[in-house]
């Protein structure tokens, strides 16, 4: 199974840090491939990734990239995150050399049906959802891909009657669509403008999570968001059956919610789960990632006792409207995978009760329009870091107008900018950190942001 790879020549392109560079470097090593990883981040930087690979007979280029690697190889593994523009991809091509990624050796490799989960925003809350509920049936289950782990060194167990539930991103999904594959069940979770530091239009990133259900067949399922205006338009492209979920509408098929139920309806089957009260996450948008994961799960064979199980124990993931602690009865919650205004906002209006916001950062050339009138609604004061702090005070300035609040600070580094944030902070209200933006300016990845941000509340 695995000829393809042995004694070739294969160079991964972008090691980085969230496990698939080092997974695909690992899997081709163990096949007998002759590896040789290149990343334009230095040894230091990528330290976490080049530990998992000890051991193993790989060449490394880090600090930049090498030409030669790219002209004589027999293949290169592009990581999601590289720009589709770099000149050594041109040089990969010019030389007729197979462009390859981790996502799609997967899956062309794996055995197993695979239910595949995209979106602007919830995509790892509802792909984690989906896992808990089908980890307690019967069904073997594997969770992985953008979330954080590579599922190709489990390959050899993975068997065809398990299920996979993978998070797939946007560049990782534009690499499926090349290659003219989707996922036989398939989660859309929202459309907001994302990415658009790397997409020149809007309509180029909705085609890319497109590729999600393009390629599905006529007996594969596509779970959309009926609540989201651009997902409603998807219909008519699909081949496969479309189910909706809705967290404000009643549907005659799909998910929805009526008084403290979820009602799951498919094939003229219903069930229902009477667990709505008890949820845990804060937030509309926890509760539409819940439907999705409800409706996925059931469709893999996932009975209602699993589902109303996860959906009232499920905590949150870590970086995700996380619950710190609490001092002197305010709040702190660390948000810190909110890299779009979109999640933010959606944070934001998760709370009842006042919310002393630390966001900004790093420019993906989103809109911050709708976001700055939230700030103004919602929150008592915002506190901004980052290179988009100037644009980000801008705005909210124009929104609130004459109002006296949100009271808006610059400070200049992130520490001083939580001090800012807890002096304002009173009994009863919340301390958000919720950037709706990147990392990239100030911190190694937005998990880094995050982990600072407790540090500081558990230091309290």
């Amino acid at each position: 199974m695995w000829y393809e790879f042995k004694n070739k020549r294969v160079t991964v392109m972008g090691l980085g840090l969230f496990g698939g560079g080092a997974g695909v470097a690992q899997f081709l090593a163990k096949q007998g491939a002759r590896v040789t990883v290149t990343d334009l981040r230095n040894a230091t930087e990528l330290a976490p990734s080049v530990k998992q690979l000890e051991g193993l007979p790989v060449t490394y280029r880090l600090g930049g990239h090498w030409d030669e690697d790219f002209i004589n190889a027999d293949m290169i593994i592009i990581n999601p995150a590289v720009p589709r523009e770099s000149r050594f991809i041109g040089i990969a091509r010019d030389n007729h050399v197979p462009l390859d990624t981790e996502i799609n050796i997967f899956f062309q490799l794996c055995p197993a049906p695979i239910i595949g989960i995209t979106g602007s925003n919830g995509k790892s809350t509802t792909t984690t959802l989906t896992g808990k509920i089908l980890q307690q049936t019967q069904r073997t289950t594997w969770v992985g891909g953008n979330i954080g782990k590579s599922l190709l060194l489990y390959l050899e167990e993975i068997k065809p009657s398990d299920i996979v539930v993978l998070e797939l991103s946007s560049f990782q999904l534009e690499e499926l669509h090349n290659a003219k594959i989707s996922p036989a069940i398939s989660i859309v979770t929202n459309i907001s403008p994302n990415h658009l530091d790397r997409y020149s239009t809007m309509d180029d990133y909705i085609q890319a999570k497109k590729g999600i259900v393009l390629h599905q067949k006529p007996g594969d399922y596509a779970i959309l968001n009926y609540d989201d205006p651009e997902l409603r338009t998807w219909e008519k492209e699909c081949k496969s059956a479309v189910l909706w979920y809705s967290a404000k509408d009643t549907l005659t098929e799909g998910a929805f919610v009526k008084n403290d139920t979820i009602v799951l309806s498919v094939k003229g089957k219903t069930i229902t789960i009477p667990c709505i009260s008890r949820i845990k996450i804060p937030g509309v948008h926890n509760l539409q990632n819940i439907l999705a994961a409800s409706l996925a799960a059931y469709l893999a064979g996932a009975g209602n006792q699993y589902i109303e199980e996860t959906a009232t124990t499920f905590s949150g993931l870590e970086h995700r409207l996380e619950f710190v602690r609490e001092v002197n009865g305010i709040r702190y919650y660390n948000d810190s995978k909110a890299t779009t205004p979109e999640s933010a906002t959606a944070a934001i209006t998760a709370f009842q009760t006042p919310v002393i916001l630390i966001a900004g950062g790093y420019d993906k050339g989103s809109s911050f329009e709708k976001f700055a009138e939230v700030c103004a609604r919602h929150t008592r004061a915002v506190v901004l870091i980052g290179k988009t702090a100037k644009k980000i005070k801008e705005l909210i300035l124009q929104k609130k107008a004459q109002k006296e609040t949100p009271s808006i600070l610059t400070p200049n580094t992130f520490r001083e900018a939580f001090q800012q944030a807890n002096t304002l902070a009173k009994s009863g209200d919340v301390v958000l950190l919720s950037p709706a933006c990147a990392s990239y300016d100030m911190f190694l990845n937005y998990e880094e942001r995050g982990r600072q941000f407790k540090d500081m509340v558990q230091a309290l």
